[in-house]
């Protein structure tokens, strides 16, 4: 019991930011910043951190590997994992951006002034 009532004020101090920023009305800039922070930081971090993981199991299989199933099979687990990333990152992305866009967060405008063909009025 004293640890579900650690937990729960931990999350209480977690939010107490959000909950501070929404009396004020920055709420928005704040999301728009974690937004961007995921978006630009974190997702090309582990991007690159999963590529890299999938350079170094081919090199493992391939090169390292030779004649060693055992090192293949290092190799072969690499490369999924690294795959795994990629997929898990995909995912991230769009349900971050899904749900951004969704509750207004995102910075796209809506479309208000919709380009369309000029027409001539002569005849």
């Amino acid at each position: 019991m004293k640890k579900i009532s650690m937990i729960l004020g931990g999350f209480a101090l977690m939010l107490a930011p959000v909950i501070t920023l929404a009396q004020f009305g920055q709420i928005n800039t704040f999301m728009d910043d974690i937004s961007i922070f995921i978006n630009n930081t974190l997702i090309p971090l582990v991007f690159a951190i999963a590529l890299l993981m999938f350079i170094y199991g081919v090199f493992k299989y391939f090169i390292l590997g030779g004649h060693d199933p055992e090192k293949q099979k290092e190799g072969r687990q690499l490369m999924l994992y690294a795959i795994v990333g990629f997929v898990v990152m995909v995912s991230i992305f769009g349900i971050v951006n899904l749900i951004a866009g969704g509750l207004g967060f995102s910075n796209q405008e809506n479309i208000q002034n919709i380009p369309n063909v000029p027409t001539s009025n002569t005849r």
